[in-house]
């Protein structure tokens, strides 16, 4: 019996998926058996578990998953239209509880604070997203806005976009982001000239620029630290 035939009937009960979680917990249970559990049924050919197993090596693991559209799902042999939406809603619900903030407004002290605000929801985007952060004079966060998506350049985040938002809000400071869509957070000269505009257009106004975070993979650079501003 190849291991593509073994369906879950033939799996002793307590190592199938469900129960695992049942006894385990999810946070015991591999990818593949999570999606396994979503996925609810393989095909009379293959068991739900080499399926879940072969959606995981056609998207190369969670992270080209999470960007995949219904048609790339629906593609593959095994997901129909049910199971492919199923596991759209399962993803956009995992983003929105990782973008979720409680109603207690987020203190940021640190450019680590910062970092940790933002980076689960800008790590892995595919395009460059430059975001602000306005913060009160308790260093709260009142508002987040993108100002804009593509290249970072100094023609296109013009201070006057982003001090025009911060007046709005009436903030005390602001703190900008952005991403490098290669994981790598080192600072282009261009980052450096589009800090340096935006801390003199603030001491013009009188609202600081905190800090000017630039998102990674997994880590982040502060300009702040590296004495950019």
């Amino acid at each position: 019996m190849s291991s593509q035939s073994i369906m879950i009937k033939d799996v002793p009960k307590e190592d199938r998926p469900r129960e695992r979680m049942l006894k385990l917990g999810a946070g015991h249970l591999s990818n593949q058996e999570l999606l396994a559990i979503l996925l609810g049924s393989g095909t009379k050919e293959e068991s739900v578990m080499a399926l879940s197993n072969r959606v995981l090596m056609h998207f190369e693991g969670l992270k080209l998953l999470r960007d995949a559209t219904v048609e790339e799902l629906v593609a593959i042999k095994g997901i129909g239209y049910a199971k492919g939406v199923l596991l759209l809603s399962a993803i956009e619900i995992g983003k929105r509880m990782n973008q979720y903030r409680s109603e207690e407004k987020y203190i940021i002290r640190s450019p680590d604070d910062g970092a940790d605000y933002i980076m689960e929801e800008m790590r892995n985007l595919s395009q460059e997203h430059f975001v602000v952060l306005f913060l009160n004079t308790k260093n709260q966060v009142i508002h987040r806005q993108t100002i804009f998506i593509g290249s970072l350049n100094a023609s296109i985040v013009h201070p006057r976009e982003v001090f025009r938002e911060a007046v709005k809000r009436s903030a005390a400071s602001i703190i900008v982001a952005h991403n490098h869509p290669s994981g790598d957070p080192t600072p282009s000269q261009e980052d450096i000239h589009v800090t340096r505009r935006l801390v003199e257009s603030g001491k013009m106004i009188g609202i600081e620029l905190l800090d000017h975070l630039i998102i990674g993979d997994r880590k982040f650079v502060s300009l702040k630290e590296k004495g950019y501003l």
